[in-house]
């Protein structure tokens, strides 16, 4: 791994805004033709992919087929997600795990499964068939592989260490990139770099590149209660918007079902995986509810399970609902949920003998940059990949471990396109230094702290699992004297981690709720009392900075 010592003169081929899953992959798939300079604002591991538990839904069994897991995903976004674009994904799921595993993702075998072992011995690619598959929400299938309940952070630290060992990738940790930097032509917007704020220095850095992918996750942060690290503040999704970039179908933010009721637990979600091997959804007086809301009971898509939750939970007036899988024998619970176990054991709840305490919290931001399968925006040579982008594959409604695979096989495209144009694409000669000679230090940093703060309790109260037309209203009318005061103290004052990541929450905060004021309907993520039918024709909501 290249170490970079004078910001001033770095130069690359590709600048990857973001260290998850799909910043890795794209990183590791170019390394061989480019050099590439991978940014992470903080620690490294502190991403969504670390955090994810379940797996990455794939056909590779011979019961399953890609026509079943093609029609699952399109049921699951109640018909908004893009055929073409699903079918790609699906297409690719058998070589992107096959990628995976001769990358070493040391993934769960149904030998290892059955000897209570952690997987810990990487599958030959030619073996794919001896992965263990376990079955998730809305899938008609067994079809997730996973590595016991941690696949995210196997995944994670196996590229890491891969892209740390290459000597084409540099890794930089406490690097929050600012804005795009963009040049106009005859043919269009083009992205030339980027401006990086160096925490350790506090500069402001330009960086000259060739190409750009935004890898920065989803916007989460935006709610009260959400299962992501603290980094996921829509910062891709707002600095592509401000370059201008299209967005689509913001108001589709997924809330996931379980995650762990407990006021000393941060963020923990209990995977859906756990309600795939037989776990029940309980009242507090142990009654299961979920089969009077769907047929398929605890493995309804996720929207239908979290409305399910808030509806019984405002209904009783209880805190939370309990997730129940003590019926299953201990040694299987161990074996299956070993991290889960451990972590909820921390907590005093022994999962084999106690029911879970669990609440909806938001998890996945399903809109975004709008891409095509190869992660081209409409900016010639920037690209937005994973949750940054919007490629069409989620729909209304995400279903679940289809993002990661999404990660891989969109950022296999980005790569590919980035080979077929990098002889033709040059570098700038030089991007004007960063300007703050008419900017102070913050003197009232309450100001950053204050305005997060009522943004992410607005929209959970005002633009959550249930909406109104009203509560939509007063969130954008909140959101606009946020924005103002947000610009206001930007222009003014040098830039921090903190307020770069205010400003960008702000903005999409907003996109949010303009894109929830625009569908006039109920359809998967989004349900609002006012409009509580699905209309015939399912259309995308696409904004563009031209029309603001």
């Amino acid at each position: 791994m290249n170490e970079i010592r004078d910001f001033e003169k770095l130069e690359t081929d590709l600048v990857v805004v973001g260290s998850g899953a799909a910043g890795l992959t794209l990183a590791l798939r170019t390394a061989d033709f480019a050099r590439v300079t991978v940014l992470s604002k903080g620690d490294l591991q502190e991403g969504a992919t670390y955090y994810a538990q379940g797996g990455i839904a794939a056909v590779l069994d011979d019961s399953d087929s890609v026509d079943s897991h093609v029609e699952d995903t399109l049921h699951a976004g109640v018909g908004l997600c893009h055929r073409d674009v699903v079918e790609h994904v699906v297409e690719h799921s058998a070589s992107a795990v096959s990628w995976l595993v001769t990358q070493g993702v040391p993934f769960t075998t149904k030998s290892t499964a059955e000897a209570n072992s952690n997987g810990d011995a990487p599958v030959n690619p030619a073996e794919l068939a001896s992965l263990h598959l376990t079955q998730e929400g809305g899938h008609s299938h067994r079809r997730i592989i996973h590595a016991t309940d941690a696949t995210g952070r196997a995944v994670f630290q196996t590229l890491q260490r891969r892209a740390r060992e290459h000597t084409n990738i540099t890794l930089l940790e406490g690097c929050t990139a600012v804005d795009l930097v963009t040049e106009l032509s005859g043919t269009g917007r083009t992205c030339v770099g980027v401006y990086v704020l160096v925490q350790a220095s506090g500069r402001v850095e330009a960086v000259r590149s060739r190409f750009v992918a935004l890898a920065t996750g989803g916007a989460s942060k935006a709610y009260l209660y959400t299962s992501n690290p603290d980094g996921a503040s829509g910062d891709g999704i707002a600095m592509a918007w401000r370059a201008g970039c299209r967005v689509a179908n913001l108001e589709f933010n997924q809330f996931h079902p379980t995650c762990l009721y407990h006021p000393h637990a941060k963020s923990f979600l209990i995977t859906e995986a756990l309600r795939g091997e037989g776990a029940y959804l309980e009242l507090p007086d142990g009654t299961r509810f979920m089969p009077d809301f769907d047929d398929l009971a605890e493995l309804a898509p996720r929207d239908i399970v979290a409305r399910a939750i808030d509806h019984e939970m405002k209904r009783l007036g209880c805190d939370c609902v309990y997730l129940n899988i003590t019926h299953k024998p201990a040694d299987f619970v161990k074996a299956h949920f070993p991290n889960i176990y451990e972590r909820c054991l921390c907590f005093g709840i022994d999962i084999t003998r106690d029911r879970i305490p669990v609440v909806p919290a938001a998890h996945y931001t399903c809109g975004g940059v709008m891409v095509n399968t190869q992660g081209e925006t409409n900016i010639s040579n920037l690209y937005a990949i994973g949750e940054t982008s919007f490629s069409g594959l989620h729909g209304a409604n995400r279903m679940a471990s289809n993002s990661l695979l999404e990660c891989f096989v969109i950022a296999f495209g980005a790569a590919d396109s980035i080979r077929a144009r990098f002889d033709r694409t040059t570098l700038i000669d030089r991007i004007n230094p960063w300007d703050e000679s008419r900017v102070t230090d913050s003197d009232d940093e309450v100001l950053v702290s204050h305005d997060w703060d009522e943004i992410r309790r607005f929209m959970w109260d005002f633009v959550g699992i249930v909406r109104t037309s009203k509560r939509l209203q007063r969130a954008r009318s909140r959101i606009s004297v946020i924005r103002e005061e947000v610009r206001d103290y930007y222009i003014k004052h040098r830039v921090t981690n903190d307020n770069l990541e205010l400003r960008n929450l702000a903005l999409v905060a907003e996109l949010i709720v303009n894109s929830a004021l625009q569908r006039q309907e109920s359809r998967g993520l989004h349900f609002t009392l006012d409009f509580p039918d699905t209309l015939a024709r399912a259309k995308d909501t696409i904004l563009s900075p031209e029309d603001s």
